[in-house]
């Protein structure tokens, strides 16, 4: 399983980004069956969940997100999206794409999200 997050970049405070995140060596029945998540990592922070979404569509957003981000699947695509919003310079991180299935965690290589004040 491989999970490829894509999307990052640099923008100015105010500005917004969408993720991506694609999931390769995981049959359809494996990734809808995942919780799929980001998770965002500061320098000299430890990494913190920003939101996730179960199988059934339920969201969880951590409580800094405040309504400015959104996550959504595509499973037939086998792809996450978090749709960022109203960033701040706070929400400069590497984000991290995390699909949970069952007792197994994958998580992907990160993208850099960087917000300029």
């Amino acid at each position: 399983v491989q999970l490829q997050a894509s999307g990052g970049g640099l923008v100015q405070a105010g500005g917004s980004l969408r993720l991506s995140c694609t999931a390769s060596g995981m049959i359809l029945s494996m990734f809808s069956g995942s919780k799929m998540g980001w998770y965002r990592q500061a320098p000299g922070k430890e990494r913190e969940l920003v939101a996730n979404m179960t199988v059934g569509g339920t969201t969880n957003y951590a409580d800094f997100v405040k309504g400015r981000f959104t996550i959504s699947r595509d499973n037939a695509k086998r792809k996450v999206y978090l749709q960022m919003s109203n960033l701040e310079p706070e929400d400069t991180a590497v984000y991290f794409c995390n699909a949970r299935y069952y007792t197994s965690n994958y998580w992907g290589q990160g993208t850099q999200v960087t917000v300029s004040s």
